[in-house]
């Protein structure tokens, strides 16, 4: 068995949370280990906000709409997220309609970055937090827990480092006329029991 999703989402702050949660519950309901759960959440949420971000105003209009024959037409006010789970691994792939991404975009190994321990330190927060909030559930009707902070310490590129980070295989690129496209994927880990369970 395997579970497939998309969705389109506004470019609104909402959306990343919204996301997230979908993707947690799909992973809660088919019996993904929570680590795993929680590594791919974070990856999604970085690649959400960057769409929300960047992922609009697309250069390249004319002040009334001109686009030319062979340009489609942008959608900068949405962006869509599709998953993708099956015995072995999660593939997730979210995909905007800005500018895309710079000509070349110099990849860092994760481990090398100056302000890693930031992101280990929120890390260990957010897992800490989605353990206790498994033990012991908050009631219905209470306040959503909010993620740990991860301070600003870049200009740009901290959240797609991050996504090298917490996935086993990244890929950045654009679709000409169209946007960038952010995909990333990482082996599963089941709990006992699982319902996708090779």
């Amino acid at each position: 068995m395997s579970i497939w999703w998309s969705l389109h989402l506004r470019r609104e702050a909402a959306s990343v949370p919204l996301a997230r949660r979908f993707l947690l519950g799909t992973m809660e309901t088919a019996g993904v280990d929570p680590d795993i759960s929680f590594d791919l959440s974070v990856a999604l949420s970085e690649a959400c906000a960057n769409a929300v971000e960047h992922g609009g105003d697309r250069s390249g209009l004319g002040e009334h709409g001109d686009r030319g024959a062979e340009k489609p037409p942008a959608d900068s006010g949405q962006y869509r997220v599709t998953a993708y789970l099956d015995g072995e691994k999660c593939r997730i792939e979210v995909a905007d309609s800005g500018p895309g991404f710079p000509a070349r975009r110099a990849l860092r190994p994760a481990a090398h970055t100056e302000h890693a321990e930031h992101i280990d330190r929120a890390q260990d927060i957010e897992r800490a937090e989605h353990i206790e909030r498994a033990q012991h559930p908050e009631p219905v009707g209470a306040q959503p827990a909010f993620a740990a902070y991860i301070p600003c310490v870049a200009e740009s590129g901290r959240g797609l480092d991050l996504i090298e980070q917490l996935a086993d295989h990244v890929q950045f690129g654009n679709r000409p006329g169209r946007g960038a496209v952010v995909s990333f994927d990482k082996v599963l880990k089941w709990r006992e029991g699982a319902l996708l369970m090779v």
